[in-house]
């Protein structure tokens, strides 16, 4: 698989990456099985996706535990990328970026990770009480202990960690707008230590950040990791309107899941089996979404979640997927997505 940098010239990652949440967290809680997550992270390895993205929330902990089964026998295939910085209650989430808290969660994400030293360590988001110049010089410190090899940023859509309304005064939000706050912090924990890579979403249906995270990212050589390049399952195609999701299931929540916006967004879904068609049958709407999130930039990789090993291999044909200029015109003109997401 093509490998793109992030960061630095040591950290090559291959150009489709593997998200390990859904494995313990957030979406469909019956379908979950320890042994098919752990065939599909081995299928990852085995294709060139060595990048695998846990934190230690989800679950929480459990599924830096399943990886800790792999990486003790494939550690040199894998690169491994987890984050700090939420922790998990019964009923709540919250922030923590205590620089004390910091070390004690990476010594603890090494112990289950079963390895001596994580290549990308994230904020999974700022703590709004500490500083994040002394969340970040905490994390810094790891790298000059040699228990992390580079840091990451995980972006929120702005506005105080608030997932912002898509409309405001009645206009549509830009990029800019969306990813604002995410941006100072950005600068800010530039000038205490290098960021190698931002995570932000990027898909058909989501491309905000292109306005101004991802040039943010372009012109200082930071890599940007796509996540939810596939729309949290919309842009594969397989998900039908009104067929409704499990409790526990973030999308049972959103508004695009909704009977209503699921119908109304399938133009997307529709362009996206068009551009497949053209390209011949093997060719999924999952994989020109994909494709779509690669001809973003160089330094972009994307990082679809699965548990299941045939969607990783799916997933991974992608990143030979080359679009047209035809492919790419005909997908910017479809409309914005509809509701917030």
């Amino acid at each position: 698989m093509e490998r793109r940098t992030i960061g630095a010239p040591s950290l090559q990652v291959g150009a489709v990456g593997l998200g390990c949440m859904p494995m313990h967290w957030a979406y469909t809680a019956s379908a979950r099985r320890r042994e098919g997550s752990l065939e599909a992270i081995h299928a990852a390895l085995d294709l060139g996706m060595n990048l695998l993205d846990t934190a230690d929330m989800f679950g929480p902990f459990t599924n830096e535990l399943l990886m800790g089964r792999v990486l003790r026998e494939r550690r040199a295939d894998a690169f491994v990328s987890t984050k700090c910085g939420l922790l998990v209650g019964d009923q709540h989430i919250v922030a923590n970026g205590h620089p004390g808290y910091v070390r004690r969660a990476c010594d603890a994400s090494l112990r289950r990770l079963r390895t001596d030293v994580i290549d990308l360590y994230q904020l999974h988001r700022p703590d709004p009480e500490v500083p994040v110049e002394e969340t970040w010089g905490a994390m810094a410190d790891l790298v000059r202990a040699g228990k992390v090899r580079s840091l990451g940023f995980c972006a929120v859509g702005a506005y105080a960690g608030r997932r912002p309304s898509p409309i405001r005064a009645g206009r549509l939000v830009t990029g800019a707008e969306r990813y604002r706050t995410t941006v100072s912090q950005l600068e800010r924990v530039q000038q205490v230590f290098p960021i190698s890579a931002v995570t932000a979403e990027l898909s058909v249906w989501t491309p905000q950040a292109r306005e101004t995270l991802l040039p943010w990212c372009a012109a200082r050589g930071v890599g940007f990791l796509a996540a939810q390049p596939l729309g949290s399952g919309f842009l594969t195609g397989t998900l039908k309107p009104g067929q409704g999701f499990e409790p526990e299931d973030v999308r049972a929540r959103h508004p695009r899941f909704t009977a209503e916006a699921m119908a109304g967004n399938q133009v997307l879904v529709a362009e996206l089996r068009r551009v497949a068609r053209r390209h011949g049958p093997e060719v999924s709407a999952a994989q020109v979404a994909l494709a779509w999130v690669l001809a973003q930039g160089s330094q972009v990789v994307a990082v679809p979640g699965t548990k299941h090993a045939r969607w990783v291999a799916e997933n991974a044909r992608a990143a030979s997927l080359q679009l047209t200029a035809a492919d790419l015109a005909g997908i910017a003109a479809l409309p914005a997505a509809r509701e917030a997401w």
